[in-house]
């Protein structure tokens, strides 16, 4: 993950701006709230039929007139609603850009809510106070009438302890019972008189601090999401990917030994380089480190040593067929400067440069022969299961694979060097030998 760092920050910044974006939408912003008294006794159903009507387009468009927004009810129901809370209160949350405009709206909409629910009360509100008097004028009577049959009994039984006392104390106890259950009456209709009455718990209180989750909150979040999501995506590219990456993998997979890991330069694609090499995307971050060449007769000096190392026939001449996957450019580099260095006059070596196509699936086509193979293949480009592909095409066609080279594109500083002086190309010479 250190060569990728560079990515996920980039990640993280784009996050970090997708999160600043959503804020515009998904950030509520400011929040006051305002609360509703309902005085009286009610039923919970009332109450719920309350709160969506301090949320209903009639009371919202009031509300929105009287403080001249410009915009219907319908798009303000998207910053406001209602909820019951515990003892007959309704509470009214409002959502504004600014603190100020939350407020006002708060408080707006529940002016206009008490407003409108007591028009709606005050229309049958004569018929509901005449029926109320005529119960509590009943109700007076009916206690005034009780009230002296209880004197009369009182004077009745003041005698003694007869049957018709006992009958008598027994009827002054009903009728007191009954007396109680008149006034209960009464105290219920004098409620239900009051039961239409709403007042305004007091102004709402202005908010502090945007609600969650806020412009801060959102950047900070899609930062984190985007850096680990970019941290799961490398680690399941790097669970999935199965190619082999190691020298010895290779090598068991083609059944011949690695003689070298061989760096090319890297080819200069200067209109996509500057942004890839920014953000480390300019080398693979799951293949092992090869070590650079010093300049180019250095690198000329490890292909002879391969060369070098491959034998010779009877003949003293080297037959040599390499073998390199179609569309590996870095590979296909690798195989020409073998054949170069082998059309010189210091190794007697016959070099063919051949390309296969290896497709999954089907057995690539080698030429026949008894040569001996040399396969060159990019670090890491290949499966498992191709390399056994070639391995098994070089047997089919009666070639004896004779070892592996491994190519690996490298980024030096300043561009690939070229090479030095006469003497000191012959000094390394000399030491390959």
């Amino acid at each position: 993950m250190r060569r990728r760092w560079r990515a996920l920050l980039l990640l993280a910044v784009v996050g970090a701006g997708a999160g600043a974006g959503a804020s515009t939408v998904l950030s509520p912003g400011y929040e006051a709230q305002a609360s509703v008294l309902l005085q009286g006794p009610r039923q919970p159903d009332e109450l719920l039929t309350e709160a969506q009507v301090a949320t209903s387009s009639v009371v919202l468009d009031r509300a929105s007139a009287a403080l001249g927004l410009g915009i219907r009810g319908t798009d303000l129901q998207k910053s406001v609603a209602a909820s019951v809370a515990q003892g007959n209160v309704v509470t009214i949350a409002a959502k504004g850009s600014s603190p100020e405009r939350s407020q006002q709206l708060a408080d707006q909409v529940a002016g206009e809510f008490v407003k409108y629910s007591t028009q709606l009360l005050g229309n049958s509100a004569d018929q509901a106070a005449q029926l109320a008097q005529q119960q509590k004028e009943a109700l007076r009577q009916q206690i005034t009438q009780t009230n002296q049959r209880i004197l009369d009994l009182s004077k009745a039984v003041a005698n003694g302890d007869s049957v018709e006392g006992v009958q008598a104390r027994t009827t002054l106890q009903g009728l007191r019972t009954a007396l109680e259950q008149a006034v209960n009456n009464l105290n219920a209709a004098d409620a239900a008189t009051g039961a239409g009455n709403m007042v305004v718990l007091g102004p709402s209180e202005r908010p502090s601090s945007p609600s969650a989750p806020t412009f801060l909150q959102l950047t900070v979040g899609g930062a984190v999401l985007f850096f680990v999501l970019g941290i799961l995506g490398y680690l399941f590219g790097a669970r999935t990917d199965r190619r082999p990456r190691s020298e010895g993998e290779i090598g068991a997979a083609l059944g011949a030994p690695v003689l070298a890991s061989i760096d090319i330069p890297a080819a200069s694609d200067a209109p996509a380089k500057w942004w890839r090499k920014a953000v480390g995307n300019d080398r693979p971050w799951n293949l092992p480190e090869v070590p650079a060449s010093a300049d180019d007769a250095a690198r000329e000096v490890r292909y002879r040593r391969v060369l070098a190392r491959l034998g010779a026939d009877r003949d003293g001449v080297l037959r040599l067929l390499i073998l390199v996957p179609r569309g590996d450019a870095s590979a296909r580099q690798v195989a020409e400067q073998f054949a170069d260095t082998a059309r010189g006059d210091r190794i007697r070596v016959e070099a063919t440069v051949t390309e296969i196509e290896v497709v999954p699936g089907a057995q690539p086509i080698v030429p026949d022969g008894t040569a001996g193979v040399l396969v060159v293949v990019s670090l890491g480009s290949r499966n498992a299961w191709e390399l056994v592909a070639i391995s098994e095409a070089c047997s089919d066609a009666g070639h004896e694979i004779l070892g592996t080279v491994l190519a690996r594109e490298v980024h030096l500083a300043g561009g690939p060097k070229q090479k030095p002086v006469a003497k000191q190309r012959t000094d390394e010479l000399a030491g390959a030998r």
